[in-house]
């Protein structure tokens, strides 16, 4: 129900409105799944011009025959696999603890982080504690994603670390910090810290009680000037010593082969025969509802989802969204605005990919459901992710826990021919990253001009095309630029956020 129905209805309905708009309001932003088959919502095309044609155009040309083509070798040795030749430690300062806020993606740079900071410090490293995301809700902890003891053993000749503090220090627990100020944690780390902010900060703390706690501690450190020995340390925490928990593998081992070999999992097939037999696409579609209502842009859903929207804006983040100062048309020129299902569906057929290729959808909720999807699934009939893969069974040691089922996302998308996120993000800045690292080919949308050419609404497939397939040059997971300030620019790339140390 439409909400001009009541305003422009039976006045004698005016007393309901108190009682269904917020029901209104909790249905647009309940959890709803893009694996969802009894979500009848109908989203309301933006693109549908465009989406004709693309549906007419689908046959692969000599233009995009090169697609699934890997990167070529680009030159460049990724980080060593050991950073210490000694076998012996230095004697510690005392013990760092971590906590850890945000999702999967976003933790795991804090764990590179934490390390390179025990090293930076002498200090040994109890394994990092995760909080519980305040949207997600998962209480994993580290040892619930990442094999400890591998952690441990990569990381045994560069930093000491322990899984639990000694008894001694047992009183410091996560719910000392919260309870007050107390004067062995550390809450003022900066964003970006420099190494010697942690020395002259952190290390009195050390000296005096023997246990410093940093939190929060999301991006405490910074990339620039720092020892080679400490972005070594880093590139080989994020690409070696942080492995998923063998369920993670093997239920991730699974879905590539299912992905890779519809019909024939127990067989082996010939993956010469036909387009794109054996390969698939992984895409993160970094649709939901927290994203849609924090870049502050038109969806095309109407003035009811502009208004519950602008409502969810406000009620969690109090006004402090600053990009709800710009018209939609300067947020989509800028690049801010997120793609939706739709809009990524069209930028991979203008690509080149058609209706067989297989796509596995790594994304926990799309804002809108299966009515925002449908668009995509028009272009690719063969989209296929965890609930279609898997059965609950198989499935049942990461059900309800979504840091586990990102963890899952990660692992598949990390053995995927291409990967491609739909906007930046955590998840998009670990992916292109450690997909650097491996060579391995990655789509980065270019935001600010599909932005701009998606609002041309007399735009014609062949120029939306042409116009699609220049703005992507170069942006296929290539490492393009150096993140330095000093002479460890030729052998220090930072990409999307993510360490990786060249020789």
């Amino acid at each position: 129900m439409k909400l001009h129905n009541f305003r422009h209805g039976c006045g004698s309905l005016s007393f309901m409105l108190p009682i269904l708009l917020p029901a209104l309001f909790t249905a647009l932003f309940a959890p709803l799944s893009y694996a969802s088959s009894t979500d009848s919502s109908v989203q309301k095309l933006r693109h549908s011009r465009l989406l004709k044609s693309a549906l007419q155009h689908q046959a692969l040309n000599e233009q995009q025959s090169d697609l699934w083509t890997p990167l070529p070798n680009q030159g460049w040795k990724p980080c060593i696999n050991s950073t210490s030749t000694s076998s012996s430690l230095p004697e510690s300062f005392g013990y760092i603890q971590v906590f850890l806020d945000g999702g999967l993606n976003q933790q795991r740079m804090g764990i590179c982080d934490a390390v390179a900071v025990a090293k930076i410090l002498n200090a040994t490293l109890v394994i990092p504690y995760l909080e519980v995301n305040p949207v997600w809700k998962d209480t994993s902890s580290f040892g619930d994603i990442f094999d400890v003891d591998h952690f441990m053993n990569v990381l045994k000749n560069d930093i000491s670390i322990v899984r639990e503090l000694p008894d001694e220090y047992q009183w410091s627990t996560r719910e000392y910090y919260a309870s007050a100020i107390r004067s062995t944690r550390v809450k003022n780390a900066p964003l970006h810290a420099s190494a010697n902010w942690y020395l002259e900060n952190v290390s009195p703390v050390l000296e005096s009680y023997g246990i410093a706690a940093i939190s929060p501690f999301s991006h405490r450190l910074a990339f620039n000037n720092m020892s080679m020995d400490v972005q070594r340390l880093r590139c080989k925490v994020n690409f070696q010593a942080l492995t998923f928990v063998p369920h993670v593998r093997t239920l991730g081992d699974m879905l590539v082969n299912r992905l890779r070999y519809p019909g024939y999992i127990h067989q082996v097939v010939d993956t010469d025969q036909g387009k794109g037999v054996g390969k698939f696409v992984a895409l993160h579609l970094r649709f939901d509802k927290d994203m849609a209502a924090h870049s502050a842009c038109d969806f095309g859903g109407g003035k009811a989802e502009k208004v519950a929207l602008a409502r969810y804006r406000k009620a969690i983040w109090q006004g402090r969204v600053l990009n709800s100062r710009f018209t939609d048309e300067e947020l989509r020129n800028q690049g801010r605005c997120p793609l939706t299902p739709e809009e990524i569906g069209l930028l991979l057929a203008a690509l080149g990919f058609d209706n067989n290729t297989r796509i596995y959808l790594a994304s926990h909720k799309v804002y809108g459901g299966e009515g925002r999807i449908s668009a995509l699934r028009k272009l690719f009939p063969q989209i296929e992710d965890k609930k279609s893969l898997a059965t609950s069974a198989e499935r049942a040691q990461i059900t309800g826990k979504a840091s586990l089922s990102a963890a899952v996302d990660y692992y598949v998308s990390m053995h995927s021919d291409i990967f491609v996120s739909a906007s930046p993000g955590n998840m998009h800045n670990a992916m292109v990253g450690h997909r650097a690292y491996m060579n391995l080919k990655t789509i980065r949308p270019n935001m600010a001009l599909l932005g701009q050419i998606f609002m041309n609404k007399s735009m014609s497939w062949p120029d939306f095309q042409e116009a699609v397939v220049e703005g992507q040059k170069n942006r296929l997971g290539e490492i393009k630029f150096v993140m330095s300030e000093n002479n460890l620019a030729k052998h220090v790339v930072v990409v999307e956020g993510s360490v990786v140390v060249l020789l």
